[in-house]
């Protein structure tokens, strides 16, 4: 696999024919690429494009492919090969601090079209070629078949009860603004770009986003909403919500509620984080007594190791120094704050900190059971119903302790719930938990896409009901198995959510009630989803006619037994 751009290739006319017989799917998506940016190359050419021409130019349209993923070459649309360069230039002024984030906004041109066959929105380069009449180009990306991308319509009817709908596209062409962004790749970026757009007034209607393998970012949203045609009055408009974004160290992400309590200090931080307390320090940790094992898992932020304090089993989530900075101490001092708070059979029990910079880590439990995501779907788990309902009853009563206590998770889902020995579930992972505001909603959006609340996407102001649409994702996932949206990438999972009420399906041998409940759970208005009392209600009534019915049909094979020994 090609990978550094340095290699010279006349046209390219590469052997990239595969050692084996079979290709593997990295060889073919290589492929794929090669043939893309041969095409790409051709017609930048017979277009006698002056920087096609330049010296040097093949090896850097190469690099430029070979920075990002696969995804992208599958996805551009090669009739617009003049697009290619935009990318490649935004992603170069990208470098420079001072250009961030670099954008770009034009007019396109979409049509849409359904494949009558199935249920599926099929929306392929073929089906959204602009008219001989319109003078605007279409997007830089075509949707594939398979979902890779996803377009959206903002009048389609919304999907029903979890099944799929065939969508009423209008086949007129519709004339949109395709903004184009490129910036240093950190978390939670899309967040704010999507809370940029949304501030213009902006409905996304398709949203690509690729990530290079130097950490930079390219993102490419199809948005309508403007009422203008003049692209120089949106791009004004964009530049003075980034200004405003600027003004709070784009592109991190402030603390969405605030609690003067646990402001930090603006410089450097010398001495131990202020945290609030009760007047003694007794869950302040001696790191001399912690002995690490080994490392269970790595973040963008953290290493998380098993070990040992004071001869006890721990969970030690140590944050790695070079990434510390002033928002991560926010958020480590608030993950500190709510575990103090917080003491139940299924939530993770906190154990203590160490809260002197640079040296910052939170001990809790080890739960060697693992994560319910790592049983689910690194080793293809499966839950039984009467497990599956204990699961799901364990997950509500730590959810509905932690309610009661005012407390809102805001990223709720399978990799946040971990296992003990016992298969006692535990909620864990507390660091963008928030205790309620006092005017009982909050604003800003956290989380994770494919388990957020559509009113949390928005950016609207929201409450614990966020916590329970997640909670229903988290029980279809028990369910089935399968990751939420597996064919769509989070933030087109995110777009479907808000614009198309799109939610998993539920399987059809799913117990009516439970079916039931996972509707109510994820519903649209969040007034309408119960709370966790009432869940922990449905569920061990759930639990109890599953346990009768399984008692009966122990009964019955005791009886056919007896009766088949009684005729022997």
């Amino acid at each position: 696999m090609v990978s550094d751009g340095n290699e010279s290739c006349s046209s390219r006319s590469m052997d990239s024919s595969p050692s084996r017989s079979v290709a593997t799917t990295g060889q073919r998506h290589q492929m794929k690429k090669l043939e893309v940016y041969n095409e790409v190359l051709n017609r930048l050419k017979e277009a006698n494009n002056e920087e096609a021409n330049e010296p040097g130019f093949e090896d850097e349209l190469l690099a430029h492919f070979n920075r990002l993923p696969a995804r992208y070459a599958l996805d551009v649309n090669v009739e617009r090969a003049e697009d290619v360069l935009m990318h490649k230039r935004l992603l170069h002024l990208a470098h420079d601090p001072a250009n961030r984030p670099a954008f770009e906004v034009r007019l396109v041109q979409v049509s849409t079209t359904t494949d009558s066959s199935t249920d599926d929105v099929v929306c392929s380069s073929s089906t959204r070629q602009q008219p001989a009449q319109s003078i605007h180009p279409p997007p830089a990306f075509g949707s594939s078949p398979n979902l890779e991308a996803l377009a959206l319509e903002a009048n389609e009817s919304q999907v029903q009860n979890g099944d799929s709908a065939v969508n009423s596209y209008s086949s007129l062409p519709r004339p949109m603004h395709e903004i184009t962004f490129s910036t240093d790749d950190k978390p939670k970026l899309l967040s704010q770009l999507t809370a940029l757009l949304a501030e213009v007034g902006l409905n996304i209607q398709e949203a690509h986003a690729f990530s290079t393998v130097d950490r930079y970012s390219l993102d490419v949203f199809v948005v309508d909403g403007w009422r203008y045609e003049e692209t120089e009055m949106l791009r004004t408009a964009l530049e003075k919500e980034l200004f405003k974004l600027e003004k709070q160290s784009w592109p991190s992400q402030s603390s969405s509620a605030p609690l003067s309590e646990l402001d930090q200090p603006s410089g450097p931080c010398q001495n131990r984080l202020t945290i609030p307390n009760d007047g003694t320090d007794v869950w302040e940790i001696d790191s001399r007594h912690l002995i690490l094992d080994h490392r269970v898992a790595s973040g963008s932020y953290g290493d998380l190791y098993k070990g040992t304090y004071r001869s006890q089993e721990v969970a030690i989530k140590i944050l790695k120094t070079e990434r510390v900075n002033t928002d991560l101490q926010k958020e480590f001092a608030q993950e500190v704050y709510i575990l103090r708070k917080v003491r139940h059979k299924n939530v993770v029990q906190f154990i203590g900190a160490c809260t002197k910079p640079p040296s910052l880590c939170i001990v809790t439990e080890f739960m060697s059971g693992g994560s319910v995501y790592d049983y689910l779907h690194k080793q293809r788990g499966t839950f039984k119903l009467p497990t599956l309902l204990k699961v799901s009853i364990d997950i509500s009563k730590g959810m509905n302790y932690l309610h009661q206590n005012n407390i809102i998770h805001r990223d709720l889902k399978a990799a946040n719930l971990l296992m003990d020995e016992h298969e006692v579930v535990k909620v864990a992972d507390f660091g963008v938990a928030r205790v309620k505001a006092q005017t009982g909603v909050m604003t800003a959006e956290t989380g994770t896409y494919r388990w957020m609340a559509p009113e949390v996407i928005e950016h609207k102001p929201y409450d614990h009901k966020a916590d329970v649409f997640s909670f229903g994702i988290v029980l279809w996932e028990l369910l089935t198995g399968k990751l939420p949206y597996e064919y769509l990438t989070p933030l087109q999972a995110a777009v479907g959510v808000v614009q198309k009420g799109l939610r998993p399906t539920i399987p059809k041998n799913t117990p009516p009630k439970l079916a039931e409940l996972l509707e109510k759970c994820w519903q649209q208005d969040p007034s309408l989803r119960p709370d966790f009392t009432e869940i922990i209600e449905i569920l061990q009534e759930i639990a109890k006619e599953v346990g009768e019915e399984v008692d009966d049909r122990k009964k019955d094979k005791g009886f056919i037994s007896v009766l088949r020994r009684g005729h022997q």
